[in-house]
């Protein structure tokens, strides 16, 4: 099992190449941004668990990716560490006033860069502020945007649920059960990017439970995205028998066979106008009872 997702934001391809390989031994899945733009769109469509990012870098530098994605609710959490030449009092208060969590100098000792991104990621786990499987936040993250919710006129939640996944894990395993968890995140993050705003928010419940908070004008529109992505892509994760006969086949107690229909997305909608809402569980509750009113079986 992978011990975390990092992203290098480094151009120099003797230290990225050094930090890949050494990592890569060391249990993470390691990827590589040569660039701040190459940075932005590898977070956008598959979240890692921490960011090693350099200043120095051929567009934009890290001051400027590490300001967008704090400004952005769907990076905000992930935890950056600044790996850089400079070494002045000024640029590490620059960096850390910009939200960066941790600050390292070239040339540096992998082992304690190692252990500099093992402290982030747990601490970020540990404080239950994101899933360990998909990178997006939880826990308290979730509290936390739901609470901002109820100060806001427009807005709407959608509790998302993944219908049969328990089924799948059943025949492919809980490894490929992970991967599907990953899928609809990217499912998610691409249907907010495309239709919503910077303003709205992804997160990962639990489990096979997601949720993500839009507003009036575009909450309809990420949901129709995601939904039909979703439903058409799925299959991929079945073998060509399943994916042909529209479901798969399990043993039960009497001796005989199942079936098991494949994966859909089962989605609640809550908005500001169905209810007024005390506080944050009731709003959770009643999304995820409309999610139980739509799981097909």
């Amino acid at each position: 099992m992978s011990k975390g997702r990092i992203l290098v934001v480094e151009d120099d391809f003797d230290i990225s190449n050094l930090l890949r390989i050494y990592f890569d031994s060391q249990g993470y899945e390691v990827s590589v941004a040569p660039k701040g733009k190459d940075a932005l769109e590898m977070c956008r469509r598959s979240l890692p668990n921490v960011i090693v990012l350099d200043i120095q870098l051929p567009d934009i530098d890290g001051y400027q990716v590490c300001r967008q994605l704090r400004g952005n609710l769907r990076t905000s959490h992930i935890p950056i560490l600044f790996l850089t030449q400079r070494d002045e009092r000024s640029d590490k208060i620059a960096g850390l006033q910009l939200g960066a969590d941790d600050y390292i100098t070239k040339p540096f000792d992998i082992e304690e860069l190692k252990l500099r991104i093992q402290n982030a990621i747990s601490r970020a786990q540990w404080e239950n502020l994101t899933s360990p499987t998909t990178g997006l936040p939880s826990g308290k993250l979730i509290e936390e945007q739901l609470r901002l919710l109820m100060r806001r006129k427009a807005w709407v939640v959608l509790y998302i649920g993944i219908n049969h996944i328990n089924g799948f894990n059943e025949a492919y395993g809980f490894v490929a059960g992970d991967d599907v968890f990953r899928f609809a995140t990217m499912v998610l993050t691409d249907g907010v990017d495309e239709h919503g705003t910077n303003s709205d928010f992804v997160g990962h419940v639990g489990g096979a439970d997601f949720i993500v908070i839009s507003d009036q004008e575009h909450a309809g529109a990420i949901e129709e995205y995601i939904t039909k992505r979703f439903k058409n892509e799925v299959g991929t994760f079945y073998s060509f028998r399943d994916r042909e006969r529209g479901y798969i086949l399990l043993d039960n107690r009497a001796g005989g066979q199942r079936q098991v229909p494949l994966m859909s997305l089962a989605i609640g909608v809550v908005n500001a106008k169905t209810a007024h809402f005390a506080d944050i569980r009731e709003i959770t509750e009643v999304a995820a009872a409309e999610r139980r009113k739509v799981i097909d079986g």
